[in-house]
């Protein structure tokens, strides 16, 4: 999905690979450069919804992701081994296998599938609810944090917007999302925090982007050996593919998974986690302009309300200090490690 998250460490686990550390923005030269990785973020991201939903027009949406992903993976892991002089252990790769699993198959290969019936804007939009799984899921798992009463009312809130977007029917004179997108949207953002959760305690390297790389060629692999299984290979038209939809593809490897995950990786260097979890609510405002502006996608009164009522709950999720943090560094929100 493109793309992929925002959280708390008690809820965003961030997730992927292990991630740097933060530090606060140093002032001077590198604050342009901060601002504009900042930029690319919101709006890279924001944009990769309608470059999948673009995609899948006529390429097949497991296919798609696959394709996105391996050659990510393909491209970038021998650069970064060769730079980093790192040698990812059997450990590493056990822990890239399985995140890849859940963010990349289940989450980004759920996002994709998704899109065939549900507009992209809204998609983005029910992603964030990654924000609320890791939350549950942090609570959940043995050992797990407790949410105080603030984080409580996010998810709740949250639910209920999700809720509002699903039904019931011609509420306002629009009509609801699909359900069996929103069912589907709902496993992917579950998988995508349950593979986030997982990936703060299995172990991966210390390069943030190698682990990346890992994570994207063994998730790619995933999806398309999936595709293989669904019948995707044999449905499949070379010349049936339309150029917006290999143009999107090539968007989503270069933009998507190249710069955009660089930009992020570099902001979560240079600045707090609070100010880079802002990327998980404005991504989905991006994502709907451009799915209004670009492909006609309809913002009804309903969607209006639902977004409002979701995005509160993230940034009562995102900005709720912790209860009796066990370090320091989790009184502070960390941003997930890509869009879904």
């Amino acid at each position: 999905m493109s793309t992929t998250c925002t959280l708390t460490e008690t809820s965003n686990a961030t997730r992927p690979p292990a991630l740097p550390p933060h530090s606060h923005v140093h002032a001077g030269a590198a604050a342009p450069l901060v601002l504009a990785a900042f930029a690319a973020v919101y709006l890279l991201w924001g944009s990769t919804y309608l470059a999948i939903r673009i995609g899948v027009e006529t390429i097949p949406p497991l296919m798609l992701a696959g394709l996105r992903h391996f050659t990510a993976g393909l491209l970038l892991y021998p650069i970064l081994r060769w730079k980093t002089g790192v040698r990812p252990t059997s450990t590493h790769w056990k822990t890239a296998a399985v995140t890849g699993f859940l963010l990349l198959f289940a989450g980004n290969g759920g996002v994709s599938w998704a899109e065939q019936i549900v507009p992209s804007g809204i998609t983005a939009l029910l992603v964030t609810m990654v924000s609320l799984w890791l939350v549950i899921v942090d609570w959940l798992r043995p050992g797990g944090h407790r949410p105080v009463p603030k984080v409580i009312l996010g998810l709740i809130l949250g639910f209920a917007g999700m809720v509002l977007l699903v039904g019931p029917a011609h509420l306002g004179n629009s009509a609801r999302v699909d359900p069996r997108g929103v069912a589907v949207l709902v496993f992917a953002s579950f998988a995508w925090a349950c593979g986030s959760i997982y990936s703060k305690h299995g172990g991966m390297p210390n390069s943030a982007l190698l682990g990346v790389s890992m994570q994207s060629f063994a998730g790619g692999t995933v999806l398309l050996f999936a595709g293989l299984l669904t019948g995707e290979f044999q449905r499949f038209h070379f010349a049936a593919v339309t150029a917006r939809s290999w143009i999107a593809l090539a968007y989503l490897i270069v933009f998507g998974s190249g710069i955009g995950l660089s930009a992020y990786i570099y902001i979560l260097q240079k600045s707090t986690a609070v100010r880079v979890a802002t990327y998980a609510f404005v991504n989905p405002v991006v994502a709907l302009f451009l799915g209004w502006l670009i492909a006609d996608e309809t913002i009804s009164l309903r969607t209006i309300v639902a977004a409002v009522v979701i995005l509160t709950a993230v940034i009562l999720v995102i900005k709720a200090p912790h209860r009796s943090p066990a370090r320091k560094e989790d009184t502070e929100p960390v941003p997930a490690s890509g869009e879904v």
